[in-house]
């Protein structure tokens, strides 16, 4: 792989993966807390959904870039 990356939608790909994988980070934290609490279980509908809808961004956008970095070797 090289360190200068100068395909600008290999770069945007990329970053899309990063912004999700932060966003499922943020969505199990959320959901973490309320089985850290003292009493309290269970997440929330909306906090479940969170999470759902990021792991889905994540994958789409890891596909995504695969077939960026598939096309760039091509």
């Amino acid at each position: 792989m090289k360190t200068e990356n100068s395909n600008p939608l290999e770069a945007a790909a990329l970053a899309r993966v990063a912004e999700a994988a932060r966003e499922v980070q943020a969505a199990s934290v959320a959901i973490e807390a309320h089985f850290t609490a003292v009493g309290e279980r269970q997440a929330s509908a909306l906090e479940l959904a969170r999470l759902t809808a990021a792991v889905q961004e994540l994958e789409d956008a890891r596909l995504a870039l695969a077939v960026v970095i598939d096309d760039g070797n091509r």
